[in-house]
């Protein structure tokens, strides 16, 4: 039987099990999925299992430090500076295939990555969703908390270096002003167990036509809620959570599965959260 894992610390409430093991039932594949919580210092130490495995996913807090382990990078891990899946054939292998989440995600809204876009944060996965979002061609508002704002001067450097012709700006939270095709939350804000906050005023929803929410512990967080009230169209981070495993697997096994199947599943885990939590 073939093996694959979670890789990351701590490793809590995590889905990826139960997601993994439906997309091998789906694809008529066959592979153990299991979790491996590594604190910092055993990474260098645990790598020569990870690389008997047959590919392994990573999450917080190693999806940087594990490129300089892998022997080769694809251009999606170079570009976004992380990796997310790791194929063990041959070369070991890092990908980012996060960035095919969320397109996926945001698609399913319909939203015109033409047009403007806010992300609010500029970590990890705000600094991937930022650069595809420039690049897909949508001018991009960067808001953070003040103390955040250098880093989001240094995403915003990031996309000038890939596309010069980038429309780009950094403001703090508290001061965003004009009107975005999508709103983009990728802080940590709503998450359970701080469901009762948000990253923005309520009032900034009303000029938003979709809201994507990277959280999906609560699946419907207050800024979704929120949103849904002042009518615009809402995505939860369940989809971006279930279409990069998605995208993992048809780098392990050259799948592809139907968006009917996909999108069952993404409504199976939606409530197996809202069951467990």
């Amino acid at each position: 039987m073939r093996k694959f894992a979670l890789l990351g610390h701590p490793l809590g409430h995590t889905m990826s099990p139960a997601i993994h093991s439906r997309l091998f039932e789906l694809s008529g594949q066959t592979g153990e999925y299991d979790i491996l919580s590594v604190p910092p210092e055993k990474l260098a130490e645990t790598f020569p299992y990870l690389k008997s495995l047959s590919g392994f996913n990573v999450t917080i807090p190693y999806k940087v430090d594990i490129m300089s382990l892998t022997g080769d990078l694809d251009e999606t891990a170079r570009r976004y500076g992380a990796v997310n899946v790791v194929d063990c054939r041959g070369p070991i292998t890092g990908y980012n295939t996060d960035c095919v989440g969320f397109l996926q995600s945001v698609r399913q809204a319909k939203a015109d990555l033409a047009r403007p876009v806010c992300v609010m944060g500029a970590g990890g996965v705000g600094r991937m969703f930022a650069i595809e979002c420039a690049l897909q061609g949508a001018p991009v508002t960067i808001a953070v908390l003040p103390r955040h704002l250098p880093l989001a001067e240094t995403v915003r450097e990031s996309i000038l270096a890939l596309r010069p012709q980038a429309a780009v700006r950094c403001v703090t939270l508290d001061s965003l002003s004009g009107d975005f095709e999508l709103l983009i939350n990728a802080t940590p804000s709503g998450m359970f167990p701080h469901v009762d906050e948000m990253p923005v005023e309520k009032a900034v929803l009303s000029r938003c036509r979709v809201v994507f929410d990277a959280v999906y512990n609560p699946t419907r967080t207050l800024l979704l809620k929120s949103a849904a009230a002042a009518g615009c169209e809402t995505v939860g981070g369940m989809a971006m959570l279930v279409w990069q495993a998605v995208a993992a697997h048809e780098i392990w096994d050259g799948v592809s599965y139907p968006r009917e199947a996909i999108d069952g599943l993404i409504e199976e885990m939606t409530r197996e959260v809202d069951r467990r939590f």
